[in-house]
């Protein structure tokens, strides 16, 4: 069962409650509301209580969406989850269309200034704006969760030859590279890149096996990219046929095969190219960092038949993973990135000029865009009851958009904040 945070009178974290406890706390006015998202109430009274039980952070990074799991190692509770979903493509594009921009004024007939980029270097360890965005999103709520509740180590999903070289300095060639579970991280790439059926008949939930496309005898490789799945059945009638044979009366699906096949590594690059900054960011924090590798996740998950999901990886990850997790009625709280607002004073037009005029106040009758708000409304078209992310109007006319569409036009004084703005929305 999800459980609640609790605070102490002076914000120290207590041992978390269930639902129903947290319930009668806030009825008898014992407790208040701290935060919304996740859920967190503050004691009003100073209580004796003996030190909660240590609890331990578990992350699975993601290129686009990263589980988050809290673990009770004693007795295998999982306590929270949640799935945070990152906006480095975001990122991307607005940098993309200010380049574009940025260029196009440049080419034109007016002042002219060299480009710059022979007089910058960039420092060691430095990461692309995109897969910095996802290193600093887990961070923050790294941070959130140790104030809100008594994590003393945490757990990262990481490469498995580091964790094959701490337990052996002396490992090196192909000993490095095929450990005890070695196969395991190609094999789950391939499992999520082909959704899990076999590439020639779709058969879903049966024994799949590694096919390569283009077979050894005929001169093919070991690449990702030439590596699919298929039933035995399939397997075996393909043998060491070409792909084209194989598949010369079904031409539509031969071009879906060597599309999905060309799939770009992007996704997989991200999060490699992070792992280590995340990890150099984990242990700045002072706790005990434990790291384990993707074949690792999976073995735990596949022992415990747990589906496959983000917050369930991240359940799994690392060598702590009890034997036994419980994790019934756990409803993972979803958080999306959303940014804290532009820092474009001006929208501009196609030829990248200014449109508009430079940025109003961000606060309006006390509100700020992106705040969580309920609103009521009594009378007009517009009777009843939204809750939803505001976006604000200088005329105190604002639009709201819910979990199924945007309500506009929804007149400030009918909201009541329930969340500031974080530069994150939940549901």
């Amino acid at each position: 069962m999800q459980r609640v945070f609790v605070l102490d009178t002076k914000k120290t974290p207590l041992a978390p409650c269930g639902p129903r406890r947290a319930r009668k706390l806030l009825d008898n006015g014992k407790a208040a509301v701290f935060r919304r998202y996740p859920f967190t109430i503050i004691l009003k009274r100073s209580v004796e209580e003996a030190s909660p039980s240590p609890l331990r952070l578990k992350i699975d990074p993601g290129s686009k969406k990263t589980g988050l799991a809290i673990v009770n190692d004693s007795s295998g509770e999982l306590v929270f989850a949640a799935e945070l979903e990152h906006r480095g493509q975001k990122i991307k594009a607005d940098l993309e269309s200010r380049n574009a921009s940025r260029r196009g004024r440049r080419s034109r007939n007016l002042r002219y200034r060299q480009p710059r980029f022979l007089n910058r270097t960039k420092p060691k360890g430095w990461l692309a704006p995109s897969l910095k965005s996802r290193v600093y999103n887990i961070e923050t709520w790294v941070r959130k969760f140790t104030s809100l509740s008594n994590i003393q180590a945490i757990s990262q999903e990481l490469v498995r030859f580091d964790i094959q070289q701490m337990e052996n300095p002396e490992i090196s060639g192909k000993e490095y590279q095929q450990g005890t579970l070695f196969g395991y991280e190609i094999r789950e790439y391939l499992l999520e890149k082909w959704n899990r059926t076999c590439a020639y008949c779709g058969k879903k939930d049966v024994p799949l096996e590694i096919e390569h496309i283009e077979p050894k005898s005929k001169g093919g490789s070991n690449r990702i990219s030439n590596l699919t799945l298929a039933c035995t059945p399939c397997n075996q009638k393909k043998n060491n046929m070409p792909v084209e044979a194989f598949l010369k009366g079904a031409p539509e699906l031969l071009k879906k095969i060597k599309s999905t096949a060309k799939v770009t590594l992007r996704d997989a690059a991200a999060v490699n190219s992070t792992r280590w900054a995340l990890f150099e960011r984990l242990k700045a924090t002072g706790l005990a960092v434990e790291v384990g590798s993707g074949g690792l996740t999976k073995f735990n998950r596949s022992r415990q038949k747990l589906e496959k999901t983000h917050w369930l990886d991240a359940a799994c990850v690392g060598r702590s993973t009890p034997g036994k997790l419980i994790v019934k009625d756990v409803y993972p709280l979803q958080i999306k990135a959303m940014g804290h607002g532009s820092r474009q004073m001006c929208r501009v037009d196609k030829y990248g000029f200014p449109r508009t005029g430079p940025k109003g106040s961000r606060v309006v009758k006390g509100f700020q865009t992106g705040d969580m708000v309920t609103a009521i409304v009594t009378k007009g078209k517009k009777i009843g009851r939204y809750i939803g992310r505001v976006a604000i109007r200088a005329s105190g006319s604002f639009n709201i958009k819910t979990e199924d569409s945007t309500v506009q036009g929804i007149a400030y004084r009918y909201c009541k904040k329930i969340h500031t703005v974080d530069g994150y929305t939940y549901h």
